[in-house]
């Protein structure tokens, strides 16, 4: 039997296929970027038939870097960006217009408009979210009404309505497969997180026909398998999760009270709280973390818009890095940010502030701040960030976070590591595979075919990397997070916010 697992892990700035042993070790990867559209202030949208040919290229190129073939792939697991909306033709399976992103926030006004009718504690007490941009539902509606004939060719049943991952199980399959998990339809604020069904109620709020709208399935289930001209032979499907679900399931915190943080275009946290739905008083998600065998496991999560993006943004925006990687070296020579802050709200502000209409900015500028204070701002802007979550979780009753589990592409920097557990204040773990994402979708691809026998087999093959434990003096801490609320508060639309 083959004993090798290929995961798609199709992000908001690149799509990647990693193929993972039986024991959760990478045995080869690709990578390709992708190309952000920004037709207007706030609007982000991606080319969704670019993610496919980039998928179908980093897949085939991941099984030749590892000399394989399809013949050695038990499984596909596939791990996406979330709430990005994606329209498309079922005769053609082409896209009636380019993929919404989570980012965007062109349907800001609309939710405004329903949060002023009161609708905000129907929809987080059916879904666990909030009424924001952000998610999927105003976003599908919005294209609905702006791409021509679409509302009628959707009630017609010529158009199907899918979150990345439905969007790549179509095209994967030759249209055979329309469907989601439990944990990407818990993000459309149309799925009802105590029912496990797709909401009849917020269905007509949002003008939404049914028709449009996949088949739920487990995260760990049988999804169909590829079309044969894909890879060169049939492969089943078995694992489908959101990404920082995935993640959650990649850092084994299958105990309630178990928190990572994943740190890639935004920074999401996590916290797993079991069979229990905790609804937030302090603005943050409820959501699914995972279904498996029709049981599900919820947890609270506190999303950040922009962190790598910030980094992005230094290195394509303004130009004063070249690549990633030189930002390591820049914090480490500047030592400190000299009182600058920077607040990246590039398309809004997420968790715990979610005020959409706030816009980024950099405070405290003197004539001697130079490259290394605004990169070394970049980075601790994410930090803090973090600690904004930790204190809005623990105002939920959450039990003090004694140990974060970090993953995610910015944490392969030291310094960035070790700044979140200086101003967290807990130790900081990075586990050896930081491909995390990747990683829980092919536990949960391995998890149906039987290569992992539990959750508790899972466990085990989970190891830490590198503990990084808190340096910085209380004093130092607090003053330095006192001046990121001055800044947040200096950015806020509203006073309030």
């Amino acid at each position: 039997m083959p004993h090798y697992i290929l995961s798609i892990d199709q992000g908001t700035t690149s799509t990647r296929a990693i193929v993972f042993d039986g024991t959760g070790n990478r045995v080869a990867s690709a990578q390709v970027e992708l190309k952000q559209h920004f037709p207007a202030d706030g609007w982000v949208e991606h080319d969704a038939m670019d993610i496919w040919w980039a998928t179908e290229t980093v897949c085939r190129d991941a099984l030749r870097k590892g000399g394989l073939h399809a013949r050695d792939i038990a499984a596909i697991g596939i791990t996406n960006q979330r709430e990005t909306t994606v329209l498309w033709d079922r005769a053609n399976g082409m896209p009636v217009h380019r993929a919404i992103v989570w980012q965007d926030r062109r349907t800001g006004e609309r939710c405004a408009e329903l949060k002023e009718q009161g609708y905000e504690p129907l929809i987080q007490s059916r879904t666990g979210l909030l009424l924001d941009p952000y998610f999927s539902a105003t976003k599908l509606a919005w294209l609905l009404d702006h791409v021509p004939n679409a509302r009628a060719r959707a009630e017609r049943g010529e158009l199907a309505f899918g979150t990345i991952d439905s969007w790549l199980l179509w095209k994967l399959t030759h249209g055979k497969v329309h469907a989601t998990d439990a944990t990407n339809a818990s993000r459309t604020m149309l799925f009802n997180i105590r029912t496990q069904c797709w909401d009849e109620e917020l269905l007509r709020l949002f003008n939404i026909p049914a028709e449009l709208l996949p088949v739920v399935k487990d995260s760990s289930a049988d999804f169909g398998r590829c079309a044969p001209d894909f890879l060169g032979a049939p492969i089943p499907i078995c694992g489908v999760a959101g990404d920082q679900q995935a993640a959650l399931i990649g850092q084994a915190c299958f105990a309630p009270g178990m928190v990572k943080s994943t740190y890639g275009t935004g920074c999401f946290m996590i916290t797993n709280t079991g069979s229990t739905i905790v609804q937030s008083e302090n603005r943050l998600l409820t959501t699914v973390a995972y279904r498996l065998n029709g049981e599900t496991t919820y947890a609270v999560e506190g999303s950040i818009f922009v962190a790598g993006a910030t980094i992005q943004w230094l290195r394509d925006g303004l130009k004063l890095i070249g690549c990633a990687s030189e930002t390591q070296a820049i914090a480490e020579a500047t030592g400190d940010a000299r009182g600058v802050y920077m607040v990246p709200a590039f398309t809004g502000l997420g968790a715990p502030y979610w005020d959409p209409r706030a816009r980024g900015a950099i405070f405290g500028l003197t004539r001697d701040t130079g490259i290394g204070e605004i990169v070394t701002a970049g980075l601790q802007s994410v930090c803090f960030q973090t600690r904004d979550l930790m204190e809005a979780m623990t105002r939920d009753g959450a039990s003090p976070v004694t140990t974060l589990r970090i993953d995610g592409g910015m944490v392969v920097n030291n310094w960035v590591a070790q700044s979140l557990a200086d101003i967290i204040g807990v130790p900081v773990d990075r586990p050896v595979v930081t491909e995390t994402t990747a990683l829980g979708a092919a536990f949960l691809a391995g998890l149906q075919v039987g290569i992992f026998t539990s959750l508790d087999d899972i466990s085990t093959l989970w190891s830490c990397d590198r503990r990084f434990e808190p340096t910085m003096s209380d004093d130092k801490r607090s003053s330095l997070y006192t001046g990121w609320l001055d800044a947040v508060r200096r950015v806020a639309s509203e006073p309030s916010a």
